[in-house]
């Protein structure tokens, strides 16, 4: 009888263990939820930060290229050419 009340304890033990494994596990769960979503957030935040910066970037770059900058030449002249394009388009309209 002794020998079956030692397996008993000896079960109760290690389920006392298992359990405080468990909360600890689950403690931890909560804890990497937590900076997942905050994580999240701040690529949220980041990925909002770039595609306006990209935004801008491409609004100065038009500028300059418009300004006549040096390093868009080519990207000035298509640009006027462009505008003169729209310009006669808009002239032949008025004059139907």
């Amino acid at each position: 009888m002794s020998e079956i009340a030692e397996i008993i304890d000896t079960l109760e033990a290690r389920l006392e263990r298992l359990l405080t494994k468990l909360k600890s596990l689950e403690k931890a769960s909560e804890v990497l939820k937590q900076e997942l979503k905050q994580a999240t957030a701040v690529i949220q935040q980041q990925s909002t930060e770039i595609a306006s910066l990209k935004s801008q970037h491409e609004t100065l770059r038009i500028a300059n290229s418009l300004l006549g900058s040096d390093e868009n030449k080519r990207d000035t002249k298509l640009k006027i050419n462009s505008l003169i394009r729209e310009i006669d388009y808009c002239i032949a309209q008025l004059s139907d």
